[in-house]
């Protein structure tokens, strides 16, 4: 039996703690350095690669099936529908007439660059312009990882409240736009556009914020608007 006194035990203890740290930054710096190969890819092929990011039941199926709808005709559009099981997301979508297939992830609560590349060319490139990937649905995990798209997106529905970005940060910080959706029950409810839009501005000045509500259509065709701006300004790099 091997005896310590405090200061060797504290000193073990610390550099169990380093080891740690080091292990986590060295995964992140891997799945960076991947994404970034996958974003090249991507862009060789002249396909936009969005990462749609929200809590579960902030309505993001209904909002891509309004947004298809607006987009048909226009776009090549196509969706990667990740869970940790089930596949009724992409099922919903195949029926509405929109390419999908199901991600399953094992259990793990995102995707990271390796996962996405692995989906997308199970999807295809060859006919797509645009590509949306449904991340798994959590406010914390999938915001960690570069999935390797060209742009980040998070809903939030008018139920969830107006101080999510202040208790979700990272998200907020790592998203290029954010749609607040079902604004037809903002009557409804304490939302104050104003509260959310300083909260989400305090996390990322550059944010973009724009409002929808997916069961009625008001508002989807401004985010169309914005994303046809970004996919063709993608491929004209």
């Amino acid at each position: 039996m091997i005896i310590y006194d405090q200061k060797e035990w504290e000193r073990y203890e610390m550099e169990d703690k380093i080891r740690i740290i080091e292990v986590k930054r060295s995964i992140f710096a891997d799945n960076d350095a991947d994404a970034e190969r996958l974003r090249q890819e991507l862009k060789e092929k002249k396909v936009f690669l969005l990462n749609l990011m929200s809590s579960p039941g902030s309505g993001k199926t209904t909002t891509l099936l309004a947004l298809a709808k607006v987009l048909e005709g226009r776009i090549k559009m196509g969706v990667m529908e990740a869970d940790i099981d089930s596949a009724v997301d992409a099922e919903t979508m195949t029926k509405a007439g929109v390419k999908s297939i199901q991600i399953h992830t094992g259990g793990m609560c995102h995707l990271d660059a390796d996962m996405t590349r692995q989906g997308l060319y199970e999807f295809g490139l060859d006919d797509a312009e645009l590509v949306i990937l449904e991340n798994v649905g959590n406010l914390v995990c999938p915001a960690e990882f570069d999935t390797g798209a060209v742009k980040n997106m998070t809903i939030l529905s008018v139920p969830e409240g107006d101080d999510k970005p202040l208790k979700y940060p990272l998200m907020y910080e790592k998203c290029d736009l954010l749609v607040v959706n079902k604004t037809d029950v903002m009557p409804y409810f304490d939302f104050s556009k104003e509260k959310l839009e300083a909260n989400a501005k305090l996390r990322n000045p550059n944010i973009t914020i724009l409002y929808i509500s997916a069961k009625t259509g008001e508002g989807v065709d401004t985010w169309c608007e914005w994303l046809s701006q970004e996919v063709n300004l993608w491929k004209s790099k």
